[in-house]
């Protein structure tokens, strides 16, 4: 297997020596970063396979470097966990909204944290069932898994990967009620821990690139994609 590379961007210097010592050991090469607008320079110069991001930072706080990321087409799908002191459900929910993976509050477990980086790592690595079609194509949309773009009307969508994934699942299974709690296990996996606004948080944002005509909510159960 390829070394991966992580992307680790705090402004203290002991959580940086802290994280880069446990990450070496466990195989991975490290680049660190001591404020968000290094971080964002050396994510578009390195393009790392997962990127460590603590929100409260000078200069740049964490939640805007991960909307500038987003932004980039380069940026757009890589994994990003946020380590934040900050965990009240409104900074998840506003951080899930803006494109994280995963949450880990300080002060930092590291057992923990090499947990979720692993179970990130591999929920990234996996793909979607080969069994199923490389294309769907349902009302006026065409989903292309292998390129990740959607075509509405033939207008090309690029959605950022856990949308992207979320859209996949339910127009694949168009019809039927599909609850959060197999949505979350499905798209995210057992192992990563979100809060559970993040499905509502993803189709909300489906639904404003797309159109709110294809995902049905049904309320007290989850969501359908219409026949």
């Amino acid at each position: 297997m390829a070394e991966k590379t992580i992307l680790v961007v705090d402004d203290e210097q002991d959580i940086l020596d802290l994280i880069e010592y446990n990450l070496a050991k466990e195989g991975y090469a490290v680049l660190r970063a001591e404020n968000g607008e290094s971080g964002i320079r050396i994510a578009n110069e390195k393009k790392p396979d997962l990127i460590l991001l603590d929100i409260m930072m000078p200069k740049m706080g964490g939640l805007e470097v991960c909307r500038t990321l987003r932004s980039s087409d380069a940026m757009k799908r890589t994994p990003i966990i946020f380590l934040t002191a900050r965990g009240d459900e409104k900074t998840e929910v506003e951080g899930l909204d803006i494109g994280a993976d995963d949450f880990i509050t300080k002060p930092i477990s590291m057992r923990k944290l090499l947990s979720r980086i692993h179970a990130v790592m591999r929920r990234f690595g996996e793909t979607i069932d080969t069994d199923e079609p490389a294309l769907i194509e349902v009302h006026d949309l065409k989903i292309d898994r292998d390129r990740y773009l959607v075509f509405k009307s033939g207008v090309e969508h690029q959605l950022p990967r856990r949308e992207f994934e979320l859209l996949w699942y339910l127009a694949g299974r168009k019809g039927r009620v599909l609850n959060r709690e197999t949505l979350l296990n499905e798209i995210w996996g057992n192992n990563v821990y979100v809060v559970d606004r993040t499905v509502d948080v993803h189709v909300r944002k489906i639904r404003e690139r797309l159109g709110d005509h294809y995902i049905e909510t049904v309320k007290g159960v989850g969501y359908r994609f219409k026949e």
